[in-house]
């Protein structure tokens, strides 16, 4: 087997056997132990997996240039070690009564929400792959809105076996990103609100090419196709990890649609806001994905 073909088996693979002590460590909630456990298998998924940790890297130098290879190497590996404690919570929400983990969740800014909700268009949450974003979905139980969201089928399948169960227990109404534009339109118009991940590389049949951290990323339209056709505002929301156990989830101010109605404008003004949630905490965010992958025809890759 080649190499790439080794670390597709271990991608695969890995998710399950890190379910057992996962399991495990859920059965007493998501304590101190049960984060440190989550964290050494990030550990051993950084070495294990040479590829994600290459693109993290590779990333990290790409936004912040100016940072020292030492620095951009500890966000990589606390980026890493994000993931293993958000895993550690999927469990917990799986196997335990959610209230265990939303006990742990405060919500700011959460009537700007209420107020963009009363104007009758429903109401459009921008995020990204940032701090726990399943148990950010997992928070609208706390409060009185519906919530739809948009995904795409996971790159690793295994991982469904974590994620799904949450996204069950949850309550939350899945869009498969495949009729996403038509099914999230239904979705405004009975007055839910529709969450939509846009940090990640978009296939350039349905992108426009808009900037992130300096560099033109491509990045899905349909969010500002989708506020345009809706009119629903857009409101930029992320959860930060703010200590053991503990998540802040930031409802933002709505971005404006520009006058003229420009859908790469508006995608870039998407993108800034993500920008902006990230350099606050860039160990919060999925650096292991190709988010330059696809290129402006007659660009370098």
């Amino acid at each position: 087997m080649t190499r790439a073909g080794r670390c597709r088996e271990l991608t695969l693979w890995l998710p399950l056997v890190a379910l057992t002590p996962l399991g495990l460590a859920a059965r007493r909630g998501p304590g101190r132990l049960g984060l440190w456990l989550g964290q050494r298998l990030a550990d051993l998924a950084w070495w294990v997996l040479p590829g994600r940790r290459r693109v993290a890297l590779d990333n990290l130098r790409r936004a912040f240039p100016d940072r020292s290879p030492v620095e951009r190497r500890r966000i990589a590996r606390a980026s890493f070690r994000l993931l293993g404690m958000n895993g550690v919570e999927a469990c917990v929400f799986a196997f335990r009564a959610p209230a265990v983990l939303l006990s742990r969740v405060e919500v700011s800014g959460w009537e700007r929400a209420e107020s963009a909700a009363g104007r009758g268009h429903g109401v459009l949450m921008l995020t990204a792959h940032f701090g726990n974003w399943e148990l950010l979905a997992a928070t609208h139980v706390l409060r009185s809105l519906p919530l739809s969201v948009v995904v795409r089928p996971m790159d690793v399948p295994t991982l469904g076996v974590l994620v799904d169960p949450f996204r069950r227990r949850a309550g939350v109404e899945i869009i498969d990103k495949r009729d996403g534009f038509r099914a999230a339109l239904s979705a405004l118009r009975r007055g839910r609100m529709v969450g939509v991940l846009l940090d990640q590389n978009a296939a350039r049949s349905e992108s426009v090419f808009a900037p992130f951290f300096g560099t033109p990323a491509s990045s899905s339209r349909g969010l500002a196709l989708l506020a345009m056709r809706s009119e629903a505002p857009v409101l930029p929301t992320f959860i930060r990890r703010v200590d053991e156990g503990r998540h802040l989830v930031q409802v933002g101010v709505a971005v404006p649609v520009p006058a003229d109605r420009d859908v790469a404008a508006l995608t870039g003004a998407y993108n800034a806001a993500i920008e902006f949630a990230i350099r606050g905490a860039p160990e919060l965010w999925l650096w292991a994905h190709r988010r330059w992958r696809t290129r402006p025809e007659g660009s370098r890759a």
